[in-house]
């Protein structure tokens, strides 16, 4: 019992830059707190003793302001940051390394029994905010992003944002690496956006792009074919775009 306790507190250290000391760590977190108290909660409920876990998870949410079902099954170097508003449903399985941030919710859709509630893997974390709902399952080393909605369930290593949810993933098919290539171009990138977020000025530049990347190879072929002929009038260069010139419009975006 005691080696668990020292390596939930050696967790922290490894998760939050602003942990010191261990006796800050075991005197101030309510993050170890009610991970602790969770821990006892949930060795009474399997022996029998409901209504006593009950009380004690009641207990840990008036002092920590973390709820955590004493039925929730919760891994080893389990961390919540800040702790207050996290609320954790009686079937919830979480693996080891999680993460999650203040305000998450790892709740149910349905008022039947059985298994109701996520299914988090090793590594997984979890942005503060963020609302994980029904008996899914986020794979292991998957992230949510902040104020997140999720309902279906997460590939390994995948980054989920939005409501509802969607997975961010990089630039796979041809179309999509070409958008990227003549963002680049111009000197533009859709900072934080990934091309399958539903963002409406996201996607008018996503169109905006696919456009001139066509017009662009539209007009490489008649270069090609008037060179053929003998005809040169496509040798001069075009003007190219400095990035000096949209330091402007990054400035505004940053403020």
């Amino acid at each position: 019992m005691f080696k668990h306790i020292r390596e939930d507190i050696r967790s922290v250290f490894h998760r939050d830059p602003a942990a010191r000391n261990s006796l800050e760590v075991l005197l101030t977190y309510p993050g170890l707190h009610a991970l602790l108290l969770h821990r006892f909660a949930h060795c009474c409920w399997n022996i029998g003793l409901k209504l006593i876990a009950r009380l004690i998870s009641t207990f840990n949410r008036w002092l920590t302001g973390v709820e955590i079902h004493p039925g929730a099954i919760i891994g080893r170097r389990f961390f919540i940051d800040h702790g207050m508003g996290v609320v954790i449903g009686e079937t919830a399985e979480i693996g080891d390394d999680v993460t999650l941030y203040h305000g998450v919710t790892l709740g149910g859709t349905s008022w039947s029994k059985g298994k109701r509630h996520p299914t988090l893997g090793n590594g997984v974390v979890v942005g503060a905010g963020a609302k994980v709902l029904g008996p899914i399952t986020l794979a292991a080393g998957s992230k949510v992003g902040s104020n997140s909605v999720v309902t279906r369930d997460v590939p390994a290593g995948a980054t989920v944002v939005g409501i509802p949810g969607r997975v961010i993933r990089k630039a796979e098919t041809e179309e999509e690496i070409k958008r990227e290539e003549m963002a680049k171009k111009i000197g533009f990138e859709a900072y934080g956006m990934a091309s399958d977020m539903p963002d409406p000025v996201a996607h008018a530049i996503h169109l905006l792009l696919d456009h001139m990347n066509a017009v662009e190879s539209k007009i490489d072929r008649m270069c090609d074919s008037l060179a053929e002929q003998g005809i040169r009038s496509c040798d001069e260069e075009l003007p190219k775009l400095k990035d000096e010139d949209f330091e402007a419009v990054r400035h505004e975006e940053d403020e």
